[in-house]
């Protein structure tokens, strides 16, 4: 494990294609694996997250093909019932959607099986998404630790029931869990949002042709209706990766980028919604509305910030975004507050203390309250230092963003864990700089 160097960039100038949306990935990895039929996923972004759905599907009886020289796969569907017993425990590793989302799918099987998580995902709570499935009827062993349950969990397939549920948290993958559950359940299951989450779940069973219907926070869907193969889906640029060039080019002297079919999916555009309160100079253009999810380009010029406020009902809307965003509050004038950060604390780390401690040696003043409110304080130039990515991804690419923009030289402990959603974001940023 060797540090990586960076310094300030001088200027940044180009196009960026985007690798596929991961949220999306796993779910038409799902979809097609429990449909009939034959389906091709083009731009399929083979990240480890996005490969670790495909493993499972592999150890359930699934055949898949994969081109990853041209970014594509093929899935031959079996049906909601033609998943196969798998020969002895599936390990996941790190993927917390696809632990999640499996459970789901587990749940309503006609066999007994284990899911094994990886060091950092073995950590993360699962009562959320076990705490539902059990009110529709599942049978299910996890680890538990005071109030609160963590992998390793055994799904023994049960027959499965409707049920109404208010989600207490605001959080796609226990709504994703549910829906797919409630594909096996007998009767509708209603499911209600405080706050909407991102909604590409919804999105794709409707692709599939499943019994679903939509009513402001409230997602019906009747169980027991085959899922029908579309055939083809082409996964739009993931907009969480995106937002690393969008706020590296709003905060970066002579930038100008554009970024090529990017997801526009409403529930995900709280970054562009943020960033433009900033006076980040950002144009959307070119939007077209593909099968089921809207996409379009992005230009984004650099720009002079100014602090901003986010509230506690935005934070669904770009969660995974918040680490980068508080680069972008670092470089702003002013001072911003992030409403209600809390889940932050349960990601691949806790992103609250990783992104304070590191951007506190650049020389930024942030503080904490005890409800997970964030307060920086943004400074005229960030310093370079050395900090840690901490295992964790989104830690690594934002503090490669703000080694871009600082006085000096950063370094960063280790940037393999970029692997775990964009393994090309290092030889993308090399085409600009």
């Amino acid at each position: 494990m060797m540090d990586f160097v960076i310094s300030r960039a001088k200027s940044l100038r180009g196009e960026v294609s985007l690798p596929g949306d991961k949220s999306i990935a796993h779910r038409s990895i799902i979809l097609s694996s429990l449909s009939r039929g034959l389906t091709r996923i083009e731009n399929f972004p083979f990240n480890e997250d996005s490969i670790a759905t495909i493993d499972v599907f592999n150890n359930l009886g699934i055949t898949i093909n994969c081109k990853r020289d041209e970014n594509k796969v093929a899935v031959l569907g079996c049906g909601l019932n033609g998943l196969s017993k798998p020969a002895s425990s599936i390990l996941i590793k790190e993927s917390g959607t696809t632990f999640r989302l499996m459970l789901g799918v587990l749940a309503g099987q006609d066999f007994c099986s284990k899911l094994i998580a990886g060091p950092a995902l073995s950590k993360r709570p699962m009562l959320r998404v076990t705490g539902p499935l059990r009110k529709m009827g599942a049978q299910i062993k996890a680890r538990k630790s005071k109030r609160e349950e963590f992998p390793p969990i055994t799904v023994k397939g049960a027959k499965l029931k409707g049920i109404k549920y208010k989600i207490p948290v605001a959080s796609a993958q226990v709504k994703s869990a549910i829906l797919l559950a409630a594909l096996y359940a007998d009767g509708t299951t209603e499911i209600d949002e405080k706050i909407k989450t991102r909604d590409h779940t919804e999105r794709m069973l409707k692709l599939f042709g499943a019994g679903i219907e939509v009513k402001g926070n409230k997602i019906i869907l009747k169980g027991s209706r085959d899922l029908i193969s579309p055939g083809w889906i082409n996964v739009p640029g993931d907009i969480s990766s995106a937002a690393f060039f969008m706020v590296l080019g709003s905060i970066a002297p002579c930038a100008h980028l554009l970024l090529r079919r990017v997801s526009l999916n409403p529930s995900r555009i709280g970054i562009l919604r943020v960033l433009k309160r900033m006076g980040a100079n950002i144009k959307v253009i070119g939007i077209s509305q593909e099968s089921f999810e809207p996409v379009g380009d992005i230009l984004v010029k650099s720009s002079l910030l100014k602090a901003t406020v986010i509230k506690k009902n935005e934070i669904p809307s770009l969660i995974d975004e918040l680490p980068i965003l508080m680069v972008a509050a670092a470089c702003a004038k002013g001072t911003s507050v992030f409403h209600g950060a809390g889940e932050l604390r349960v990601k691949e780390t806790d992103r609250i203390k990783s992104m304070r401690e590191n951007l506190s040696k650049m020389g930024v003043k942030i503080s904490v309250s005890s409800s997970n409110s964030i307060k920086i304080k943004g400074i005229k130039e960030l310093a370079g230092a050395k900090v840690k990515s901490f295992g964790d991804h989104r830690t690594a690419m934002s503090m490669i963003v703000a080694g871009l923009c600082a006085k000096g030289k950063t370094e960063i402990d280790d940037v393999g864990c970029i692997a775990k959603s964009f393994p090309e974001f290092i030889k993308i940023l090399d085409t600009l700089t």
